[in-house]
């Protein structure tokens, strides 16, 4: 009887100093998986306003006919060197635009007003050739004012938008005194980068064309290279 006694108790002390004295095996933590990456994305719907500024360069091509138009005065130009001209000139360029896109995704379409000064001229000697002394005391030639309404198309690749444009042209001229405007049309691209939510800066290169300038004989080709900056609404 005391062995079977002293047996239960043995198994009960084993049994308890079992439970107590081992502990559990750990648990593996389990591994998470990291956060996806989100790339931002932008809206480029909306108006916006800015301004810009940079360089144009213009080329005038014509005759002594053409001369003669501006100057009013068939005999003005110098008889003896009749030919055909055509100069270069260049000079600073800028103003302010407004306009409104939409953002269909990766596709994005807008119209975009944009008005500017300029001061696009010539060397005095340019026109020497084809001018008599009569009129050497005569006022260069200059471009004075740039306009123009574009339409805008371009691709949305997140914070930033390349576009393309295509439109009318409006400019106005300063030739020996006399007042000229024309309507002509442009071209060209440009980039655009979403800095913040609203505020956007940006590139643009732009052909024009002014085929008879005023009626003149006078073609003119400009193009300009303009920095921008502008606020999305």
């Amino acid at each position: 009887m005391k062995l079977v006694t002293l047996t239960a108790a043995g198994a009960l002390f084993a049994g308890a100093a079992y439970a107590g004295g081992i502990a559990p095996a750990p648990v593996e933590p389990v591994p998470m998986a990291p956060a996806p990456i989100v790339m931002p994305s932008q809206d480029w719907t909306g108006g916006y306003a800015g301004a810009s500024l940079g360089w144009g360069g213009v080329n005038l091509d014509g005759d002594d006919d053409a001369l003669d138009a501006i100057l009013d005065d068939d005999d003005d130009t110098d008889d003896d060197d009749d030919g055909i001209f055509d100069v270069d000139g260049d000079g600073v360029v800028g103003g302010a635009f407004a306009g409104y896109q939409y953002d269909f995704g990766q596709f994005v379409l807008g119209a975009e007003l944009d008005l500017n000064a300029a001061n696009l001229d010539f060397d005095d000697d340019d026109f020497s050739d084809f001018l008599d002394d009569s009129d050497e005391d005569e006022e260069g030639v200059s471009i004075d004012q740039i306009h123009r309404l574009k339409m805008r198309a371009g691709y949305d690749a997140g914070n930033t938008l390349i576009y393309g444009v295509a439109g009318a042209a409006y400019a106005e001229a300063d030739a020996f005194g006399e007042t000229l405007s024309d309507t002509g049309y442009v071209v060209g691209a440009g980039v655009d980068y979403k800095v913040t939510d609203n505020v956007v800066v940006g590139g643009e290169v732009l052909y024009h064309k002014f085929d008879d300038f005023d009626d003149t004989g006078v073609d003119a080709d400009v193009t300009t290279v303009q920095a921008r900056v502008a606020y999305q609404f």
